[in-house]
């Protein structure tokens, strides 16, 4: 006996069902290998992004902090175009020779620094400059990138190495045809741009996020002033040694060279002087100069490097070079623009007894008659402030995982 034919009609359609919903499931299967997961042989990526764009900051962080933030307003951050900057960040592929990432010289472990006085490019060469860390890039006053301020802003900034002949050495547009030829930056572009296209301007945008997103508040320092809200008082969770080096650092013990410290490496509107009332917004917590300066390094201009005087063409700036931020100091040497003081210690040295007559030497580095200013710090007092520079090391950030290398090779 035969199947009727409304029974076979069935059959088919049913057929055709399933074979619909197995082709309806392979697409979206196929679709998820495009995203973020669908690579993860090659990086370590949340299925979920890292909060990037709503960071918990304690009130230390003011709102005359904030005015400082130097994120421009077509490049606020986003979780998706931070987590696409990391993977740039860390990605070798970004120099001419694969061997060479951001992170290369910038590593999460050294504040985001390197423990070489130069740092070594794609083939072996040493750059020009000293490596700095850059924790709270973010709220650095405007034009003062690199340590002779040559580059306007982070989307500025964050190309320059890549085209540099010795650190990166690739062209933009090299840049572009090797990022666009590797597939698993497809999805990471589109969450972060709305499409794959590539460009230098996403690639700067993209980076940019990432190093802004790099704040630093999680130190026993910070620890401290949320306690008492005043830098110039005693901290209960300090040693007494931090306690005397924080002293120092204010200028409390040397009344005649008040913010010796203070005010090159806390700008904007704290009172220099340990008895004048704190603003209710001060500024206690970005630890990096808004201008450039001299600090007496040489005795005259006959030198290899001249820094921001040299870059502008300004004669009375010579020997001039970006205030560094002194958040996770203690990491970060060695120290100054050419990397010639290897320890703290010698850093602190160099303004206890070391400073030069340098024809432009800053104005606040001399005493009242014109001549160098000297500390003339006691070994308790060098071991105190050295203590104190220690306290603004932040091991959370150090260790975070979210700023870490994704890649699994």
């Amino acid at each position: 006996m035969g199947i009727p034919n409304n029974s076979i009609y069935e059959m088919k359609l049913l057929k055709l069902f399933s074979l619909l919903i197995i082709t309806l499931a392979l697409i979206s299967c196929s679709n998820d290998e495009k995203g973020n997961e669908g690579y993860s042989d090659v990086y370590n990526l949340p299925s979920i992004p890292y909060n990037y764009s709503n960071p918990n900051f304690p009130h230390t962080f003011t709102s005359y902090v904030f005015d400082f933030e130097n994120t421009p307003s077509n490049n606020t951050i986003t979780d998706d175009a931070v987590t696409l900057g990391r993977v740039l960040f860390y990605d070798k592929k970004m120099s001419i020779s694969n061997t060479i990432s951001c992170a290369s010289c910038h590593k999460q472990e050294l504040g985001f620094s390197d423990d070489m006085p130069k740092s070594i490019g794609f083939d072996g060469a040493h750059t020009f400059r000293n490596t700095m860390g850059f924790a709270n890039a973010g709220f650095y006053g405007a034009e003062n990138f690199f340590w002779d301020h040559r580059a306007a802003t982070l989307e500025d900034q964050v190309l320059m190495p890549i085209e540099d002949e010795v650190e990166m050495g690739m062209t933009l547009n090299e840049l572009i045809e090797k990022i666009g030829d590797l597939e698993y930056y497809n999805p990471l572009f589109e969450n972060a741009f709305g499409d794959t296209q590539i460009t230098s301007d996403r690639i700067s945008k993209a980076l940019s996020q990432f190093i802004r997103s790099i704040y630093s508040y999680n130190s026993k320092y910070d620890e401290g002033i949320e306690i008492t809200n005043d830098i110039f008082v005693y901290f209960p969770n300090f040693t007494a040694e931090e306690n005397l080096g924080k002293d120092i650092f204010n200028g409390k013990l040397t009344p005649d060279a008040i913010g010796t410290c203070i005010t090159c490496h806390l700008p904007n509107n704290i009172p220099l002087h340990f008895d004048q009332p704190i603003p209710e917004n001060a500024n206690q917590v970005i630890f990096s100069g808004a201008e450039p300066d001299n600090v007496g390094l040489d005795i005259d201009l006959n030198v290899e490097d001249n820094g921001v005087g040299e870059i502008i063409g300004v004669t009375s700036l010579y020997g001039h070079f970006k205030t560094p931020s002194l958040r996770n100091i203690e990491l970060t040497g060695p120290y100054m623009h050419d990397g010639r003081l290897a320890t703290l210690e010698e850093v602190v040295e160099h303004y206890s007894t070391k400073v030069l007559a340098h024809p432009y030497l800053s104005a606040h580095m001399k005493n009242g008659n014109g001549e160098p200013r000297h500390l003339d710090l006691t070994p308790e007092e060098s071991a105190a402030l050295v203590s104190f520079l220690k306290t603004l090391t932040d091991y959370d950030l150090i260790s975070d995982e979210k700023f870490s290398d994704p890649f699994i090779n």
